[in-house]
């Protein structure tokens, strides 16, 4: 199953990231390596957000990504939440 994680940011969020972005990139990447993170990027023009999609057989992966991504831990994401996404075509 495919879930999707999507972030609200907080104003200023791109000059805000740079002193989180590489533990961020990191926490991705090892994600990405293990296959449960497909795509992600952030929203753009305006960049108020970020869409993030997981493969797994739970939510849990894209909730436990999120309680422990340092974007989130120091206040750049000021909402987030999973969705299950079911996908028709492609995947």
């Amino acid at each position: 199953m495919y879930y999707i994680l999507f972030y609200k940011t907080v104003d200023d969020y791109i000059e805000k990231r740079q002193p989180f972005r590489e533990a961020h990139l990191k926490l991705a990447n090892e994600y990405h390596a293990r296959g449960e993170l497909i795509l992600a990027g952030a929203l753009a023009e305006p960049a108020d957000g970020a869409v993030l999609v997981f493969k797994g057989d739970s939510p849990s992966i894209a909730e436990n990504f999120a309680k422990n991504d340092p974007y989130v831990l120091n206040g750049l994401i000021k909402e987030w939440n999973v969705r299950q996404w079911t996908v028709v075509i492609g995947g």
